[in-house]
């Protein structure tokens, strides 16, 4: 499959076909990686684990329960 590179401001960017993009499971605003390989561009998927998540919450950075306020309409509490 081809694209091509176009001016993207002061950068150049690429188009990813959406077939590609779905194989790989990434959408708009996904985070990737680059790096140079061998003098090819490697784009890689920045793919998060729960538990590596969960390691960095300690409790100097962890929210807190706030009031909403009382039910509006049918919610139960």
């Amino acid at each position: 499959m081809k694209s091509h590179v176009t001016k993207w401001g002061n950068s150049l960017g690429i188009r990813i076909p959406i077939s590609l993009a779905k194989e790989v499971g990434i959408s708009e605003g996904t985070p990737v990686d680059l790096h140079i390989k061998n003098g090819n561009i490697i784009i890689r998927c920045k793919k998060y684990r729960l538990e590596t998540l969960l390691s960095l919450v300690t409790p100097e950075n962890v929210h807190h329960e706030f009031d909403t306020g009382p039910p509006v309409g049918r919610e139960i509490w």
